[in-house]
């Protein structure tokens, strides 16, 4: 039977006593309604093959494929495999690869004109310790700023890239590195919830529209400072058979970076977007 339950303050929930692969559309809608509620939330104990997967994921969008090109799966572009091949033919441990998604909160797809809605996750195999990751909540987030800084964040937009500023663009292809700068504004108005939050990604962001270069870069440091607040987190410990799914839009998160390297953390991904008159309507 159908369960769900909240796993933090307010971020999380956890859904459980449900087959995804069966799921009706009456089945899926307060599995839906809990996600927009809780930002990220996990559907435990689930077997799935990929078309299984990509099915499930499409109930929430569009799924389109990753820029990463090497870590596509090779018969199904729209499925990037994480945690594979992270040793050199040197032996030698790849670090891009081991610490993905480590290097600080963010949100996905911020470099796209219309970013990522969705991120989601299944676990195919978890390390015997660490391997988490952790989530938090930007509505928190912009709920907890003074009204100075929303006054001027209010009506600005952020420059993004991939890479950002520190050009971090290692798992491109070369001849993918070529990225024009997309803006999206500071406050966001999420689409379905109607609710504010802040949209910022430090590791993505070149600089706030409107503001001297010193400045912006000052107001990115403050945000950076600001962005994860006591009681805005949850921090997923992963099992098999875990699909996870959070929103871009009103979430950040990071992986933990610190199981045995030794040992395999595999997760099949995938990147969903909403219809780009949502994506602006969100952005307004």
């Amino acid at each position: 039977m159908l369960q769900i339950k909240a796993m933090g303050q307010h971020t999380g929930g956890e859904v459980t006593g449900v087959d995804v692969k069966k799921l009706d559309d009456e089945g899926f809608a307060p599995i839906y309604g809990a996600w927009l509620k809780y930002g990220v939330t996990v559907v435990r104990d689930q077997e799935l093959e990929i078309e299984d997967f990509l099915r499930y994921s499409r109930r929430y969008g569009l799924v389109v494929p990753h820029p990463s090109k090497s870590t596509r799966h090779p018969d199904y572009p729209e499925l990037t495999v994480l945690g594979i091949n992270k040793f050199g033919a040197d032996g030698k441990l790849n670090k891009d690869i081991y610490k993905r998604g480590a290097n600080g909160f963010h949100t996905d797809g911020a470099y796209d004109k219309v970013p990522f809605k969705a991120t989601q996750l299944y676990a195919l195999a978890v390390p015997s310790t660490g391997g988490n990751t952790h989530f938090s909540s930007m509505y928190v987030a912009y709920d907890a700023l003074p009204e100075r800084l929303k006054s001027l964040l209010e009506g600005r937009k952020g420059a993004y890239t991939y890479g950002g500023r520190r050009k971090l663009q290692a798992l491109l292809n070369e001849e993918d590195r070529d990225w024009k700068p997309v803006f999206h504004p500071m406050i966001r108005v999420h689409s379905e919830t109607r609710q504010k939050s802040l949209y910022f990604d430090p590791g993505k962001i070149l600089y706030i529209e409107g503001l001297e270069q010193q400045q912006s870069d000052d107001l990115i440091d403050d945000l950076t400072e600001r962005m994860i607040q006591p009681g805005a987190e949850y921090s997923h410990q992963w099992r098999v058979g875990d699909i996870v799914i959070w929103d871009n839009r009103c979430m950040v998160h990071k992986a933990a970076g610190d199981y045995p390297p030794d040992q395999d953390r595999i997760h099949w991904r995938v990147s969903i977007k909403e219809p780009a008159a949502a994506s602006s309507a969100a952005a307004e």
